[in-house]
């Protein structure tokens, strides 16, 4: 229970990928942090690229950043479906600007974009998408996992154990912080 009292979104739409999903929200539950499933509407059920449905507990524009420690955004072609939402592109920005852990996987670099939040940043991402990423400023390395700051980045569902050690790494650094130590770490 390393993440106790962490609090963690993980965004949801139609078509999103299975494993990119589903193994964050319970490995995340396994070590103790509260997950919600946030999607474009709360109560509604999305459907994965294969049809395995994922129910949205709550609506982007019912929470803010500073609700959750991490959000997380996984990949499919959900976050083309994602970014034109408002209200979970600004969660997305938010959560980044607050210091909070952001992390995106495999096509989730396109929410990214859409933020406005790659320029100058190390990262990665699914290939077909890299170019769309460069442009955005996007320094792209093609590695399974790329912490840069509170930017957790990862390319495919093979990646997700490594995409998942980064994640609770640095839940638990920032869950440890005191309330003033978080807020320096921000300043900085």
């Amino acid at each position: 229970m390393r993440l106790k009292g962490a609090r963690v979104a993980v965004l949801v739409e139609n078509m999103y990928q299975e494993m990119e999903l589903w193994y964050p929200v319970y490995r995340l539950r396994e070590e103790g942090a509260t997950v919600h499933i946030v999607g474009p509407s709360a109560g509604v059920t999305y459907t994965s690229k294969h049809g395995y449905p994922a129910t949205a507990d709550t609506e982007a524009k019912a929470v803010t950043a500073s609700d959750f420690d991490a959000v997380i955004i996984p990949g499919g072609y959900a976050p083309d479906l994602m970014r034109r939402s408002p209200a979970m592109v600004s969660l997305v920005r938010e959560a980044y600007q607050q210091g909070k852990v952001v992390a995106a996987i495999c096509h989730a670099g396109w929410m990214l974009v859409s933020a406005g939040i790659v320029k100058g940043k190390r990262g990665t991402c699914f290939f077909s998408i890299k170019d769309d990423l460069v442009a955005a400023g996007l320094h792209y390395v093609d590695e399974e996992v790329v912490v840069d700051g509170n930017l957790i980045t990862s390319r495919r569902p093979d990646d997700l154990p490594a995409f998942l050690r980064a994640i609770i790494a640095a839940l638990e650094k920032r869950t440890s912080q005191t309330p003033a130590a978080q807020e320096a770490a921000i300043a900085s």
